[in-house]
């Protein structure tokens, strides 16, 4: 979990896994990228001077891939550049700041792979062995048989993987294999430090995968099968194991296998590797033994997030339901706000183009920017004024009902949507804000300040509802800058709110909490429409979770 205190000089280093270019991006891989990016936004705005290290990118090896270019009919360079490029973009236009985007065909990462692997091989954790099981071409894996179940395809009955549904074939072939079992004692003590969450996650792993069978791993695969892979060093007859040259991404991104680089980031081990479910085991299991093989710290926490399933069904090209983010019926943006919104990390969520728009066209165009709009309009706020807190008047309405209630929560805000940033419950983090938008639009339409506008001995009650209304505003939008930045931003640009009062302190530090007249501000005269509703198909048949 993060820390109220700064990282000193030490980097937060926070990755997503880095998304196989066989096909586009979808939601799911959005929803890894805007995870861990809302991470790296709260440490940022906790603490502005900590410096960060935020790493993606594509893995670009494997029999998939070679499939996939083929398909398409243009060269293996050409097509992971391509697909690459489609996921450097979505995430640029999501606002998913990246400091690195790492491709598994550069040349500083194929440098890192054979450095490692030779490493693996002196420390003598690497051998020579024939190796015969099941494998799964699709996932890139081989599978013991408690992973596998019976089905049918095609009329004939077929083995496949429990965990992806892909099936799988027998196999036998000369590999080079990892000493896995060498291992399993070292990381049943590092599961003890509850290195992943949700905790349900680490349960998986320990109780599913560290069993009695835990035994030595294939990292290589023949060259004349897998050609489209990093060569082994001294045997260009195998290649290195897609997920192991995977998964040494993370170490090329802080400079591995040179030392003075990785000293001045000094930011091994990872403090947080975002990733979905199925990922689980090549990151809790074969990472950290890798990692411990080769002397280096396993990552210090690994969060595990649920998948997105459409109208109540898993996602895949058969059923041609895959979500293309371009493609939706909203802006990136408000992709991301849902994203968040309605996933959860213990279970998986439901996307539907209606459940979407009824979530953004209440929350984001009805009760944040229609509260805006009120608040900010010439008709009640004539002057465009961020009008000063008169504390005889408001004393006056602290006594009243909708008053006291707003008062509360958004007192409260700061310290409850930490918490819930610190434990990656963005959905409570809006939960929290929505609830206090509610209460201020009550709190707006309780005191009619339309009827205020009126009289001048009322003007002064009108100050203080605006001052209210638009105080709460201003510390919802800071605690939304990590899940919706763009948003905020020009939320907090209408309110002219300086750039140095946008961190977390300013959420805690609250007008009526201080013993002081503040004095009026000037806010933007230019318009603001925050959130375009989307135009609802009533006629839509959708599952709706």
């Amino acid at each position: 979990m993060l820390s109220r205190l700064s990282a000193a000089a030490r980097p937060l280093y926070v990755t997503t896994p880095i998304f196989y270019v066989n096909a586009p991006p979808h939601i799911g891989h959005l929803y890894s990228a805007v995870i861990a990016d809302s991470v790296q936004r709260f440490r940022k705005l906790l603490d502005p001077a900590t410096p960060i290290i935020f790493s993606t990118g594509t893995d670009e090896h494997g029999t998939k891939v070679q499939q996939a270019a083929l398909k398409k009919k243009v060269s293996l360079d050409k097509y992971c550049t391509s697909v690459s490029d489609e996921y450097k973009k979505l995430f640029e236009d999501c606002g998913v700041e990246f400091t690195d985007f790492v491709r598994t065909t550069e040349d500083r990462h194929k440098t890192a792979v054979q450095h490692f692997w030779s490493e693996l091989k002196n420390r003598d954790f690497i051998y020579s062995s024939k190796y015969s099981g099941w494998y799964c071409i699709n996932d890139e894996t081989f599978l013991t048989e408690s992973h596998l179940r019976k089905d049918t395809r095609d009329g004939k009955e077929v083995l496949v993987s429990i965990d992806s549904g892909h099936s799988v074939e027998w196999t036998e072939e000369q590999n080079y294999m990892f000493r896995l079992s060498s291992f399993k004692s070292d990381l049943e003590n590092w599961f003890k430090k509850d290195v992943i969450t949700p905790r349900k996650y680490q349960d998986i792993i320990m109780h599913s995968m560290i069993d009695s069978s835990f035994s030595d791993i294939s990292v290589s695969r023949p060259s004349d099968r897998v050609h489209w892979a990093i060569k082994v060093p001294d045997d260009p007859s195998q290649s290195v194991y897609v997920w192991l040259d995977a998964l040494i991404n993370y170490l090329t991104v802080v400079g591995y296998p040179n030392e003075i680089d990785m000293t001045i980031n000094s930011s091994w081990p990872v403090d947080l590797h975002v990733i979905g479910k199925d990922i689980l085991k090549f990151h809790a299991i074969y990472w950290p033994a890798f990692l411990m093989a080769v002397g280096l710290e396993p990552p210090r926490k690994i969060l595990c997030h649920g998948h997105w399933t459409v109208n109540g069904k898993k996602m895949s090209k058969s059923l041609n339901n895959i979500v293309n983010p371009y493609e939706t019926v909203t802006k990136l943006e408000a992709l991301r706000y849902f994203l968040l919104r309605e996933g959860t990390m213990h279970s998986d969520a439901n996307y539907s183009e209606l459940k979407m728009s009824q979530i953004l066209n209440s929350e984001l165009a009805d009760t944040l920017g229609n509260l805006l709009n009120r608040c900010t309009s010439t008709l009640l706020n004539p002057r465009q004024e961020f009008p000063q807190l008169h504390y005889d008047e408001f004393r006056k309405m602290k006594e009243n009902e909708a008053t006291h209630k707003l008062i509360s929560l958004v007192e409260n805000l700061s310290e409850t949507c930490f918490r819930h940033y610190d434990n990656y419950d963005f959905y409570k983090v809006v939960d929290c804000v929505i609830a206090a938008l509610h209460s201020a639009n009550l709190f707006f339409s309780e005191y009619k300040p339309w009827e205020l506008r009126k009289s001048l001995e009322t003007q002064k009650d009108l100050d203080v509802v605006l001052h209210l209304t638009l105080e709460t505003i201003r510390i919802c939008s800071i605690i939304l800058l990590p899940i919706i930045p763009n948003m905020s931003t020009k939320l907090l640009d209408k309110l002219l709110i300086p750039e140095e009062y946008r961190t977390w302190y300013f959420t805690e530090y609250i007008s009526w909490q201080n013993d002081m007249i503040l004095e009026t501000r000037n806010i933007s005269s230019k318009k603001l429409l925050l959130f375009q509703k989307i135009a609802l198909d009533i006629q839509k048949e959708v599952t709706v979770s």
